[in-house]
């Protein structure tokens, strides 16, 4: 199987305000709209085709009352009791009926595909197919996989056209990688490895996070998985806090470089 990553969801209180404090350090983001009787909505930021979600709920009543699968992207939130931070990831595919298949051999519980859309702020509807999966023996999510209605160069067009895909002000930004708290990165970056077919990236150590690190190879951007040196550091204050999740994203290409923590998450500005 062929996979992409797609995107980040960063769980907030208020997307519009996520919105407006991305605006702040030169990142262009958007309003996104409302996933209608679902509870939720979001705004967005986008990297060419990969981007990062801020997820709100707008009823919490509406989302405790619909069913959802396990493994699903609101039983996180739910279970994080809609803490914010972030999530979840997904990465694309173009053959999700495919991907279940491979999935359910690999050993995985696979749920899904499940049709799902959402209303834009100027009324449109924007579709996909959502396919959850899980371990039971693994603390860390796995991605949920999406398969979008329109393929990439329809969307790229028409996201562009829309602006929600648009210079950013910073620089020419990229979604370098997206870094995971973990009690074992070699362990779990094998497990990752060998159930979405990536190639491992490089090893090293972090001094900042005071973590050792392996990443794993993903268009679209990185996976890292860090787990800690010793008891200091943000990777280990994660697992402390809130177990085995993503935690960090990084952005490329930025004339401001460092750490920013924004709603629950951290951004890391690079060349």
């Amino acid at each position: 199987m062929s996979f992409q990553f797609d995107h980040l969801v960063h769980f907030v209180n208020d997307p519009k305000e996520a919105v407006q404090l991305f605006r702040q350090q030169g990142v262009h983001a958007v309003d996104g709209g409302v996933h209608e009787n679902r509870g939720t909505y979001n705004g967005l930021s986008y990297f060419d085709l990969s981007y990062i979600e801020f997820l709100g709920a707008y009823d919490k009543k509406l989302i405790e009352e619909r069913p959802n699968l396990a493994y699903s992207l609101i039983e996180t939130v739910v279970n994080d009791a809609y803490t914010e931070g972030f999530a979840r990831i997904a990465i694309r595919t173009t053959q999700i009926e495919q991907a279940a298949e491979y999935f359910a051999r690999q050993g995985l519980t696979v749920n899904g595909p499940v049709p799902l859309s959402r209303r834009r702020p100027d009324g449109s509807v924007v579709s996909w197919r959502l396919l959850y999966i899980g371990h039971p023996d693994q603390e860390l999510p796995l991605p949920f996989i999406i398969q979008w209605d329109e393929s990439d160069e329809e969307r790229r067009s028409d996201l562009a056209d829309r602006g929600v895909i648009a210079p950013h002000p910073a620089g020419d930004l990229s979604l370098s990688f997206v870094a995971f708290a973990v009690k074992d990165a070699e362990s779990t970056a094998a497990h990752w490895a060998k159930w979405l077919g990536l190639k491992p990236g490089e090893a090293y150590v972090d001094e900042s996070l005071q973590a050792r690190c392996r990443s794993l190879l993903l268009p679209g951007g990185n996976l890292v998985f860090a787990s800690p040196i010793g008891s200091g550091g943000a990777v280990s204050d994660v697992l402390a806090a809130r177990g085995e999740r993503a935690f960090l994203a990084g952005i490329a290409g930025s004339s401001a470089k460092g750490d920013q923590k924004v709603l629950g998450g951290i951004y890391r500005f690079l060349d």
